[in-house]
């Protein structure tokens, strides 16, 4: 089945009319994009956009063939331009299936938001899936889960809706995930595609002609990431973006709780209002045990507390305990906690802080709590394929 993208932006294309934000700015060339648009086997049409004739050209097709014109927004959507010659668009109602003149089968999809999605199945028996704008499917079709050969779906705007296509088996290991719908919330270029690669995803061009079906690499998404960077850097919304697209998130909370501490109360209620309601929050710091088992992604937040909670177990803010016995205790549990993260068979993504750029401590315990996290850091890192630092919110690459 071939898959020819049209367009691959947002309703309101990338750039937006007369938005001066710096994605806008950005966006322009091979990463300007048109209204997402689809052309299936030059018979079916999913979405009709302006320009789409143009487009078509562009892209080396024709739409003389197209027999059906299928719409996926809500009635509210973009604006259309029908071509001479082609079909009056129209929608299939939801669960209901359309066999096509072509031998394609199209089975329309509920959503949990206005639209409609759609299953296209070809002659051969590759299987599409094409998803509107901000839309998730509110229930997949009866019957022992099949992963899709290729998902197009909106992956900046609803990572959750992905997160639920995995769980259900929708989405498997080979499935090619290709994002579209893209808007000026993400800027276009390096940052696009290294967050869509976190997610096992990729975009494209407009005009880009693709073969469901056809085996693509599937971004490979690493399976340990530190993420470090200052206070307020945004590091550990950066984590938490790195795992929206997956299901079953453990989210392991090394701060505790700080009673009669309204501020920290604080922090802690906003961290966990923003994480997806299928995550679980456990609250610990006994990392070894849970790196040593099987299960769902891991998400640490954050290795300073972790670090921070070793020194008190130990004693180490103690001058003599420290060069008594301390060091070296504390020093066994971070090479324990290396080991894990080493042998570990779980998807994990930590965060840490960069405390070794500022001022330096005035007390010998301070600087000993620096060192220390230096060390743990690069360590840790060492055992990570991506390490990522983040400065005033934008993500740098360091490893990966």
């Amino acid at each position: 089945m071939e898959l020819t993208l049209l367009g691959t932006g947002a309703p309101s294309g990338l750039p937006r009319p007369d938005c001066p934000c710096a994605a806008c700015a950005a966006a322009r060339g091979a990463q300007a994009r048109a209204a997402t648009a689809l052309l299936v086997d030059d018979a079916l049409m999913l979405d009709l956009t302006p320009g789409a004739a143009l487009s078509a050209a562009r892209a080396g097709h024709s739409l003389v063939g197209v027999r059906h014109v299928l719409l996926t927004h809500p009635h509210d959507g973009p604006a259309m331009e029908l071509p001479a010659g082609l079909p009056t668009a129209g929608r299939v109602p939801d669960g209901q299936e359309l066999t096509l003149i072509s031998g394609h089968r199209v089975r329309a999809i509920a959503m949990d938001s206005p639209g409609t999605g759609y299953e296209v199945t070809s002659p051969d028996g590759e299987r599409l899936l094409y998803l509107p704008p901000h839309g998730g499917p509110a229930g997949m079709p009866d019957g022992e889960p099949i992963p899709y050969d290729m998902v197009v779906a909106d992956v900046v705007g609803r990572p959750d809706a992905l997160a639920r296509l995995r769980a259900t088996g929708a989405i498997g290991p080979s499935t090619d995930v290709v994002a579209v719908h893209i808007d000026h919330d993400v800027p276009p270029g390096a940052e696009l595609a290294r967050r869509l690669a976190a997610a096992g995803a990729r975009a494209v061009p407009d005009g880009t002609t693709l073969y469901v079906g056809e085996y693509h690499a599937v971004p490979d998404v690493p399976r340990r990431t530190l993420v470090t960077g200052g206070a307020r850097s945004g590091k550990s919304l950066e984590a938490e973006r790195r795992l929206e697209s997956f299901p079953d998130v453990v989210y392991v909370a090394t701060s505790g709780t700080r009673a009669g501490d309204p501020d920290w109360a604080a922090r802690v209620a906003a961290h966990r209002d923003r994480r997806p309601g299928s995550w679980r929050t456990i609250e610990t710091c006994d990392l070894v045990p849970l790196l040593a088992e099987s299960g769902p992604p891991l998400l640490i937040d954050c290795l300073a507390l972790w670090l921070t909670d070793a020194m008190d177990t130990v004693g180490a803010w103690d001058d003599e305990r420290w060069e008594s016995s301390a060091r070296e205790a504390l020093h066994a549990r971070t090479a324990a906690l290396v080991s894990a993260l080493r042998t570990t068979r779980r998807h994990v993504v930590a965060v840490t802080n960069e405390v070794g750029a500022g001022v330096v401590p005035a007390t010998a315990s301070g600087r000993r709590f620096r060192d220390e996290l230096g060390r743990l850091n690069a360590a840790f890192a060492a055992e990570c394929e991506h390490v990522l630092l983040v400065v005033a919110g934008q993500a740098l690459p360091l490893r990966g």
